[in-house]
């Protein structure tokens, strides 16, 4: 499709992933309204995107994965990590492991603690639930009406049972629910998805609606600057098949990049510390020193245990078996593909006086070693992954450019562990999940270590050397009103106008789990605010 050469666009949605399918749904729902969406990625044409097992061939770097590697990690014995984005219609939607959380209500009232009105949990609950069709329907606390597909696990696995009764045997209560504004204790999780199928942001908002004559949506689209005139944004250029083309716009430019991504942009437009933008050749339009800045991402250790067979879908991922599993899936949407990235989960506290959860073991039926180029493939013995992760970090990092063109990589660097705190809370959590998968219950059924985890004195360098990412990095383009905020509390980049982010970079602080759905919500809270200032009434 080639841009229309007429008049300019309303809105110009830049990235369509989590938030950005959401946004260009809500902004064309007006007929007079045209709306153009840039996507650097392709088509969703590959089948492995709608098969919820394909998480594991969309992991490595390819058409559909922008495949980033960080820089050294100081405090992680300076290795460097991967970092998997999603690229294509859907973004990291179409790649992820499908997880729904929406994370705590104080994470949201903390937001709304650090000036940002109209973000605290009251304001986004409505929001979710807007956007959801919950399998069970609508409730309180769920959507049954909306587009994203929210489902219970295709089956539960023989590990979930057993973990939830051995984490319920040490004390922790069954919760039947992480998303109804209680986080803690253990059960099982829901997922995006739709019978047996991955349900994306591009599939939920977008597929549905793409015919919509007033909705321009243009893949394979590098966007490499937005273009100013007297510090307003007045449209984008991008690359298209050889070729640079300018578009124009006499509204809004919204980008949804992602934490790379947007801050990336933003920088190569102009907009970011002027001393960085000065040291890479570019032209400074508006100095802002937040830009790139406060990168946070959970992180965790990863543990593999050995088990009988029937305890790992390891079995039926190999050798003839997948073909056996593949029949299943195609006859039925059944069995080992149709499953989610993940079975049971526990939400703990184990800092005294923390006020809600601060770790999360999640379990998965299964075991997988890396292999060259980023990917994962499964392991050849019967096995599960337990994982622990640190919710809320305080070490913070950032995004900066390695060169002003867009098709080089920015540098990455998190500093995960660097703060005590997030060491401290690592350890007791490791410290809990050993004392869950050594309990009498997962003992007596087999389950032992795989690798062995060094005791208390030799357990901060091992975790230095072995924990990695859980692919959740925020915050580049925080929200707030302190000097190194990128965007106030209606997304608006401060210092310019005509232009705003949404997307995870603009979390002042991570959320209490999986981001996929934070970042879906915050297109939804993106929509009702652009709409508003145009003189719109709110989405119901």
């Amino acid at each position: 499709m080639k841009l229309p050469a007429t008049e300019p666009f309303d809105f110009i949605v830049v990235g369509a992933g989590s938030s950005g399918c959401v946004l260009a749904k809500r902004l064309s729902a007006d007929p007079k309204t045209r709306v153009l969406l840039l996507e650097a990625g392709p088509e969703p044409t590959d089948p492995w995107i709608g098969i919820p097992a394909g998480m594991a061939k969309l992991f490595a770097p390819g058409p559909r994965n922008w495949g980033y590697m960080s820089e050294p990690e100081p405090y992680l014995a300076g290795r460097r990590l991967y970092w998997p984005r999603g690229k294509g219609l859907g973004g990291s939607s179409a790649i992820n492991g499908m997880l729904y959380v929406r994370g705590h209500p104080l994470d949201y009232d903390r937001w709304r603690q650090l000036g940002n009105t109209g973000w605290g949990w009251d304001d986004m609950l409505p929001l979710f639930k807007r956007g959801e069709r919950n399998q069970h329907g609508e409730s309180a606390m769920h959507g049954g009406r909306g587009e994203l597909a929210v489902s219970d696990l295709v089956a539960r696995r023989s590990v979930g049972e057993l973990f939830v009764e051995a984490a319920m045997a040490e004390g922790f209560p069954l919760n039947a629910d992480f998303n109804d504004g209680g986080q803690d204790g253990v059960g099982f999780l829901q997922f995006t998805t739709r019978n047996g199928r991955r349900c994306s942001s591009y599939e939920a908002f977008v597929k549905p609606i793409r015919h919509r004559p007033n909705l321009t949506i243009l893949t394979e689209a590098q966007v490499e600057r937005v273009e100013f005139e007297a510090r307003r944004a007045v449209g984008v250029r991008f690359r298209r098949q050889g070729e640079r083309v300018l578009a124009p716009c006499d509204g809004e430019i919204i980008l949804c990049g992602g934490v790379i991504n947007s801050p990336q942009l933003l920088m190569l437009s102009g907009v970011g510390p002027g001393e960085h933008l000065r040291e890479m050749g570019l032209d400074v339009m508006h100095d802002a020193p937040g830009v790139g800045r406060n990168l946070h991402d959970h992180i965790y250790l990863t543990q593999i245990y050995n088990t009988p067979a029937p305890h790992s879908l390891n079995p039926q991922a190999l050798g003839l078996r997948k073909y056996v599993e593949g029949a299943k899936y195609v006859l039925a949407r059944k069995g080992v593909l149709a499953d989610g990235a993940a079975q049971a989960t526990l939400m703990a506290r184990v800092t005294p006086g923390a006020d809600q959860p601060d770790v999360q073991v999640v379990v998965r039926p299964y075991s997988y070693k890396t292999i060259p180029g980023g990917g994962i493939e499964p392991r050849t013995e019967p096995g599960v992954t337990v994982s622990v992760c640190q919710l809320r970090p305080e070490s913070r990092g950032a995004i900066t450019l390695k060169s002003p063109d867009i098709i080089d990589p920015p540098a990455m660097v998190a500093n995960y562990l660097e703060s005590p705190v997030d060491v401290g809370v690592l350890v007791a959590g490791v410290t809990l999940m050993r004392r869950i998968m050594a309990s009498p219950i997962l003992r007596g059924e087999g389950f032992t270590d795989a690798f062995p985890i060094p005791d208390d004195d030799k357990l901060v360098a091992y975790l230095r050397k072995v924990t990695g990412p859980v692919y959740h990095p925020v915050g580049t383009c925080k929200m707030g009103s302190d000097p190194m905020a990128v965007v106030d509390a209606e997304l608006r980049v401060r210092g310019v106008e005509g232009l705003r982010v949404a997307d995870a970079s603009i979390m002042p602080t991570i959320t209490s789990g999986n981001t996929n759905a934070p970042c879906i919500v915050i297109g939804e809270k993106a929509a009702d605010l652009i709409l508003e200032s145009r003189g719109g009434a709110r989405l119901r």
